[in-house]
């Protein structure tokens, strides 16, 4: 028997990297899975890659009210109700501060902060007593990176909510916790670098030089913490795990010390 055999889960943002990991782990435990994705072409390689009866890959607009109230109707219609919520959309572009545009703002705010709120409002009465929400955040909340304080501000805001929802809900058994990543090797690093080769490249070599551990994390490194916390840390509610390879726990980066 699995390990997650006959456990019902919600995955947002799970039709690449680590939302992708966290399901394809989660159904290779024996868990049946509703995955939600917005871009069409990844919605169709998911279905591809996840051909398992166990794993529904649904489209989801988590900036939309519409979309995330009939997200709930289909948790609710296909499992009634569910153990595991893990709340990953994420969308966030680098801009400094005289460069943030309004729309920019608002699109980034509405997708990560205000769908995070209002789809952990919707699937709540949704989650059985004992069950768990994981959100993701980011390591740039504990530190100070130029041109991301839009993408800062909403990643604080998730830790915010992550603390109060933890609070919240503790009287029904839930429990409510974040995780951290640092610079992870995924299809856009987390910053729609696909799309600019160039900045790819350079955010490559930017994360790995400040990242103590000396490169990029995996996407089944964070879905390892992910599960850890939404099915294996019982005593833990209200805290942020971070996967950064040390980024934001102030350790230095290698080299060379000269001690003479």
């Amino acid at each position: 028997m699995g390990r997650y055999e006959g456990k019902k889960a919600v995955v947002t943002g799970g039709t690449h990297g680590v939302g992708m990991a966290v399901v394809e782990a989660l159904v290779d435990g024996g868990a049946e899975v509703l995955v939600t994705g917005l871009d069409e072409e990844n919605i169709k390689e998911a279905r591809n890659l996840l051909s398992s009866s166990k794993a529904h890959v649904v489209r989801s607009d988590a900036a939309d009210m519409d979309d995330i109230d009939a997200l709930g109707d289909q948790v609710e219609e296909r499992f009634g109700e569910v153990d595991f919520v893990f709340i990953n959309v994420g969308h966030i572009r680098f801009a400094k501060l005289e460069d943030v545009t309004e729309e920019q703002y608002d699109r980034m705010f509405d997708t990560n902060t205000k769908g995070a709120f209002f789809t952990t409002q919707r699937l709540a009465p949704l989650v059985k007593e004992g069950g768990s929400f994981v959100l993701t955040t980011a390591v740039v909340t504990q530190l100070g990176f130029l041109a991301t304080s839009v993408g800062t501000g909403m990643k604080a805001a998730i830790n915010a909510f992550v603390r109060v929802f933890a609070a919240e809900l503790v009287e029904r058994g839930i429990r409510v916790n974040a995780v951290s990543p640092g610079f992870i090797d995924t299809p856009t690093m987390g910053v729609g670098a696909d799309t600019n080769e160039a900045l790819r490249r350079a955010n490559e070599e930017e994360g790995t030089r400040m990242t103590p551990m000396g490169r990029f994390g995996t996407p089944e490194e964070v879905a390892e913490a992910v599960l850890h916390l939404g099915f294996g840390a019982g005593f833990t509610t209200g805290a942020t795990l971070p996967v950064d390879g040390g980024l934001g726990q102030g350790l230095e980066p290698p080299h060379e010390v000269v001690t003479h």
